[in-house]
Parts: structure tokens; C-alpha cells; sequence
């Protein structure tokens, strides 16, 4: 009896330790065969193992990517055959060329056919990188994965002769145009065409002559996405020179020459961009860049600090320098004024109710200097003609508003909000009086000329002698756009875009001459 509990103990340890071991294959284990590899695998199981077991027991050992069939949690029949197919991830780079555009540009000045090549193409170039999977060392999938552009493609410009369809016009000065987005010199006369700047990217919103007449100040597309515009200058006399960056970015509404000679220093205001319309936030500021002998520039000083500029101060303030560097006008959507350029300080001249456009832009009145500097012509917002808002009058009136003394004079009424004024250069006189004209252009239907077409018209200084010039009466009205009517250097001329093309008006007779015809001119400038 004392033997019994030994004998209960060393049956216990037998059971403990048979339950530590693996199932060992009895007679009813089954047969499996593993094809991987290219080998095949036969392997002996117990009954009710999984392919999983299957292939541990085979000594596979399986990639994240790899496919098993039947699926690893299968129970394995007699006779199964368990096939791993290897699947294989890699990933390549390739090196794709991006083909170059083909620009043309009609030239008036070129035989009708013939082609001058201005800038040979350079294809760009593409790094694109694949992910690519393989079966069995089989290539069944190539995806791109990441795109990245090492270089940007250089277009083809080439210039094709089109037969013109204008008589040539002596010029005076330098007449400078704007057509898809390349900058043209017209000299002496207007078959004379120069190719100032050809790289189809001047945006229209900067381009001045400097008042010594050697150079192009000019806005182009920017590749800085967080940039909408850059400022270069071109020499006009040694052409073979390339255009300067300014190391501006974002002048939108203002940028302009310090009227003095030689030429040296440039005026201009700033954005922020902005995601939201109408795709920045202005600054108000005005800033000047001092250039070198070579037109090298220096680092911009501030003269007005960024502020909020009124009542729709996000959309920007506008400058007009005079005929010297001593007087600079500002205007903005509520008002014109003056600034002091040795504090800095704007000082108001006049406040307009401002116009409620109920869209992202917002008016700002058309200023324009008189030559002796005591006058500043401007557009002024009426009063309602009838239940409206003040802020929705349909009524602009060209004034006139002494620097010192009396209120404001309208000279032409309902000229429409886009009129432009623009004075002329001294005329001869009989007299010690000072003389000269106002052209502007004139709504063809006031109460709508937001929407209406224009005609030029002209009157003296103090509002008489008004006279519509161009286009005539059964023709199609022109498109108000800046820079508006420009006077030639003598004041007998006016340029102006119509339908396109850039023409000059006799002030004298009110005869019109077209000077382009491909339609494509954008903006002008004249210079003596």
C-alpha cells in the first residue's frame, strides 16, 4: 500500500511529459506537396493540419508579399498540393524627356511666309520612379509612384512675316507695345520694329518707359508659386543685353520710374498673394530701388510703410508721380491725396464715396497730374440719379481738384468709371498762359459703363473745347483698359488699343491710323 502514491506520481509525470511533445505522423497521417521555388516538397502530416503547417513543416519560409493557394489557414486534405508563387517589389527611376512648345509670332515687318528663329527649344526633363511588382520573376505591374521635374521645357519662338495691312507712319520718340506677352520697339516709323523682350510671359501690369527713354521697366509670370509677378528692366538701345530682375516680386497695381534724368531709381508697391480673390492682400506700401550705372539694383528703402489703406484696403493703393521726383498723388477706393516723401506720410486731398462693384475688385479713381503741378485731375463718384445707395451710383464725372483752395470742379459730366484721364505735354501758346489738353475716354451708355464701350474724347484744360475723337459714331466703342489714351511727346498724338491693335489718333483732325493688326496688343507706353 505504501507503493501506491509513488506509483500515482510517476504516472502523472509520464502524461506531463507526453503532453510536451509535437504529434508525432501516426497511421492516419496524410501526404501534402509544396510547390515553390521550382522545387517540389513533399511533406507528411497529422490529420487536420493547416497549410501553414504544412509549410513550416517544409521549411518554407513565406514574404510579406508572397501568395500561397489554397490561404495559409486551410486545412490540408490528403493529397493537397500547396502552391507559393514568390512576389517580388522593386522600384526603378526613369529619366523622361518633356517635349518642347512651338510658339509663333506674326511679324508685320518680315516678308509674308519668311521665319526668323528668336529662341531655339530645349526639351525638358521628367524623373519619373515606378513600383514594380514581379511573380515568379515576372513583371505583371509598373506603376508610377513620385514625378518630379528636373528641368522645364524652353519653348520654340519663331517669327513668321504676315503680309501688314497698314501704311507706315512716321513715329516720334519710342512708341513700346505689348503683344502676347512680348515687349515691341516701334522707332521712327511704324513699319521699324525692334523686339525688345520675347519670352511670351509679360503679364501687362508694369510697363514704363524711363523718362531718359533707355529703358523698359516691365512685369512678368513668376515660377515661385508664392509669387504672382516679378519687376525687370531691358535696355532699349543696346538690345543685345538680357533683361535684369529687380529682385521684386508681386508689384501689381503701382510700379514706375523716379521722373528724373539719368534714370536711376524705381517706385513701386507690393501684395501679399493670397488663396482667396482676387488672389492677394495688399500691402499700401511704397518702396523704392535705387539701380547702378548698369542697372544693378540696390536694396529697396521703405518711404510708406505697409497699412490698411481704407475702406477696401485689400485690394490695393495706386500711385502717380508728377512731371519731378517732388510730387507723388495716391489713390485708393475712398479718396485721393498726396504723399509727403520725407515722412512718409499721406496726406488727403479728397474723399469719394466708394463704388460697391459687388464682385473681388474694387474701383479706384483715375488720376492724372497737371504739368505745373497746382491741378490734379481725377474721376469723381456722383451722386445717386435715383433709390439707389450712394455707394451704387451709376455716376463718374471728370474733375479737376486744386492742390490748395477751392472744392473739386466736374469739366466733363457722366464720363463713366473707366475714363483714364491722361494730360498732355505743354502746347504752344500766344500767350504766358500754360496750355494743354485732357484726354479721356467717354462711356458710349454712362449709366452702365461698367459694362460700356468708350470713345476718346479730348477738352482744354479748363473743361471746354470738348471733343469726341475716336472711334466714329457707327463703329464699335473701345474697350477701356490701362494705360488708357497716351499722348506722343509733342501732344498732337494720342495711342490708343483698339480692338486689339494699337493705333494713333490725330488730336488735330480726329483721323486714326492702325499701326498692328494681328490683335494681340495688351498695353503701351511712349517716350520722347
Amino acid at each position: 500500500m505504501r507503493r501506491l502514491p509513488s506509483l500515482v506520481l510517476a504516472l502523472s509525470l509520464m502524461l506531463a511529459i507526453s503532453s510536451c511533445i509535437a504529434p508525432q505522423v501516426t497511421a492516419d497521417a496524410i501526404a501534402a506537396r509544396i510547390l515553390v521555388d521550382g522545387e517540389s516538397i513533399e511533406v507528411r502530416l497529422p490529420s487536420g493540419s493547416t497549410v501553414q503547417q504544412a509549410l513550416d513543416e517544409a521549411g518554407v519560409k513565406l514574404n510579406s508579399l508572397d501568395r500561397v493557394d489554397p490561404p495559409p489557414y486551410t486545412l490540408v486534405q490528403d493529397g493537397t498540393e500547396v502552391l507559393v508563387t514568390r512576389v517580388e517589389e522593386r522600384f526603378e527611376i526613369e529619366q523622361i524627356p518633356l517635349p518642347f512648345d512651338r510658339q509663333t509670332l506674326p511679324n508685320e515687318t518680315l516678308p509674308e511666309g519668311e521665319t526668323r528663329l528668336l529662341q531655339p527649344g530645349q526639351n525638358g526633363l521628367q524623373e519619373v520612379t515606378y513600383r514594380i511588382l514581379l511573380e515568379a520573376g515576372v513583371e505583371i505591374s509598373r506603376a508610377p509612384v513620385k514625378s518630379v521635374i528636373l528641368s522645364e521645357p524652353v519653348p520654340e519662338i519663331v517669327m513668321i512675316g504676315s503680309q501688314s495691312a497698314t501704311t507706315p507712319v512716321a513715329i516720334e520718340g519710342r512708341l513700346l507695345y505689348m503683344a502676347s506677352g512680348n515687349a515691341w520697339l516701334m522707332e521712327g516709323n511704324s513699319a521699324n520694329r525692334t523686339p525688345i523682350v520675347v519670352s511670351g510671359d509679360l503679364d501687362g501690369r508694369v510697363f514704363r518707359v524711363s523718362p531718359d527713354g533707355r529703358w523698359l521697366l516691365f512685369s512678368r509670370g513668376s515660377d515661385d508659386e508664392n509669387a504672382i509677378n516679378e519687376l525687370w528692366i531691358a535696355p532699349l538701345e543696346d538690345t543685345e543685353l538680357e533683361p535684369i530682375y529687380l529682385g521684386v516680386d508681386n508689384a501689381v497695381h503701382f510700379a514706375d520710374w523716379v521722373p528724373e534724368v539719368p534714370s536711376r531709381s524705381i517706385a513701386f508697391s507690393t501684395v501679399e498673394p493670397s488663396p482667396g480673390a482676387p488672389g492677394w492682400q495688399a500691402n499700401n506700401d511704397l518702396q523704392i530701388v535705387s539701380l547702378t550705372q548698369t542697372g544693378r539694383p540696390m536694396a529697396p528703402r521703405v518711404v510708406v510703410d505697409s497699412n490698411a489703406g481704407g475702406q477696401y484696403g485689400w485690394w490695393g493703393t495706386e500711385f502717380l508721380w508728377g512731371n519731378d521726383s517732388a510730387h507723388l498723388a495716391y489713390a485708393r477706393a475712398d479718396g485721393f491725396g498726396f504723399v509727403d516723401l520725407d515722412s512718409g506720410r499721406l496726406e488727403p486731398a479728397h474723399q469719394i464715396t466708394p463704388y460697391q462693384t459687388l464682385s473681388d475688385w474694387a474701383w479706384v479713381p483715375g488720376l492724372a497730374w497737371s504739368p505745373d503741378h497746382q491741378t490734379l485731375y481725377f474721376i469723381d463718384h456722383g451722386p445717386p440719379v435715383g433709390l439707389e445707395s450712394p455707394q451704387a451710383s451709376p455716376i463718374f464725372n471728370l474733375a479737376a481738384k486744386p492742390r490748395v483752395g477751392p472744392s473739386p470742379l466736374t469739366l466733363a459730366e457722366r464720363t463713366g468709371m473707366f475714363a483714364f484721364p491722361r494730360v498732355s505735354p505743354l502746347l504752344p501758346s500766344d500767350t504766358a498762359e500754360v496750355r494743354f489738353r485732357i484726354a479721356f475716354l467717354e462711356a458710349i451708355h454712362p449709366l452702365e459703363s461698367e459694362d460700356s464701350g468708350y470713345r476718346l474724347a479730348v477738352i482744354d484744360r479748363d473743361g471746354s473745347n470738348h471733343r469726341v475723337l475716336f472711334p466714329p459714331e457707327n463703329e464699335e466703342g473701345l474697350e477701356p483698359a490701362r494705360p488708357g489714351p497716351v499722348w506722343s511727346p509733342s501732344g498732337s498724338r494720342i495711342a490708343i488699343i483698339y480692338q486689339g491693335d494699337l493705333w494713333i489718333v490725330d488730336v488735330a483732325t480726329g483721323a486714326g491710323q492702325q499701326l498692328t493688326a494681328d490683335g494681340q496688343v495688351e498695353t503701351l507706353a511712349w517716350a520722347p
